[in-house]
């Protein structure tokens, strides 16, 4: 135990370090998501089993429909609380594939989980897993195949550990994290830099509440405010509407990048189907302006006391 308190605290001074530290450019590299509220396990160690069921979502989004070698992600996601809902336990499994570009991310989570009031919990999580990059050259068109940058390029393995905190109830979340601490190197070219690729760290702060309309109608504003070191600050804004417990229909404005229509239907107690359409307004509409996901969440309640009203995120 005291050894774990030691890694946490540690992973704490590295976040705040790096959070305040030096910027440099570089470009956002992590994968996005229009229906991140529904499962924020993706950018937050800190969400793992604070759902107070074993939770399980499988999600896909395919950007700029119709062009060859566009990005797709598709996501496998999955937690639990643990002794008496005080920790939670959690697997993501990203899959990110852009051109002959293909990343894999497994991490696994864990929480610790503060009863802060009767209405009120405060989550700390961290996450440790590997991180996968490939590029697979014979799909490029290299105008010289001889060239020294392409040559004896592997790809490597990189280990990667992260950290959030979330406060939350019933009616509201406020988070903040970063699912990749570590700053590493993917390619071994034998010294030859201009073929390196190199990850750096993203900071997330998402925030949502619940207001209730009437007896039937709940609305609950989002928004996701991403960060890298360097790059200009990427906001999401996000509004839904959910009916009768039921049926949520929404819209999202990325800063600069898309608007996004959505909607979703809980269609059993245990099974929640999404789905949302983006259209881009950046520079690339003329070549694809079209991008959609899927997303689908399952939980079982067993021995957990099934929750008065669903929970909005």
């Amino acid at each position: 135990m005291q050894n774990s308190k030691h890694i946490f605290y540690y992973l704490i001074i590295v976040f705040i370090t790096n959070l305040f530290g030096p910027f440099q450019l570089k470009a956002q590299q992590d994968p996005n998501f229009t229906q991140y509220m529904y499962n924020t396990m993706t950018i937050n160690p800190a969400y793992a089993g604070t759902r107070d069921v074993w939770s399980t979502g499988l999600l896909f989004r395919s950007q700029w429909t119709g062009i060859d070698g566009a990005p797709a992600t598709a996501t496998f996601s999955t937690h639990s609380p643990l002794k008496d809902g005080t920790m939670g336990l959690g697997l993501n499994i990203i899959h990110d594939q852009i051109g002959p570009s293909k990343d894999t991310y497994v991490n696994a989570n864990y929480s610790y989980i503060l009863q802060l009031d009767r209405f009120t919990k405060f989550s700390m999580g961290i996450s440790g897993g590997a991180h996968f990059r490939d590029i697979n050259f014979n799909e490029l068109n290299i105008f010289d195949p001889t060239d020294p940058n392409f040559e004896n390029i592997r790809s490597q393995i990189s280990p990667q550990v992260g950290i959030g905190f979330q406060l939350y109830s019933e009616k509201f979340y406020v988070g903040l994290s970063s699912p990749f601490l570590l700053r590493t190197q993917h390619f071994d070219d034998g010294g030859n830099q201009s073929s390196r690729i190199r990850d750096e760290i993203h900071y997330y702060l998402t925030a949502g509440y619940v207001f209730d309309l009437s007896r039937n109608t709940q609305f609950k504003p989002s928004i996701l405010t991403r960060a890298v070191q360097g790059a200009a600050l990427r906001f999401d804004f996000s509004a839904n509407f959910l009916f009768y417990e039921k049926f949520t229909l929404g819209a999202a404005y990325r800063l600069d990048a898309s608007i996004s229509a959505m909607t979703a239907i809980q269609a059993t107690d245990a099974l929640m189907l999404g789905f949302a359409y983006d259209y881009d307004t950046t520079e690339f509409t003329e070549f694809g302006n079209v991008s959609f996901e899927v997303f689908l969440r399952y939980e079982l309640f067993k021995r957990y006391k099934k929750m008065y009203t669903p929970r909005f995120f």
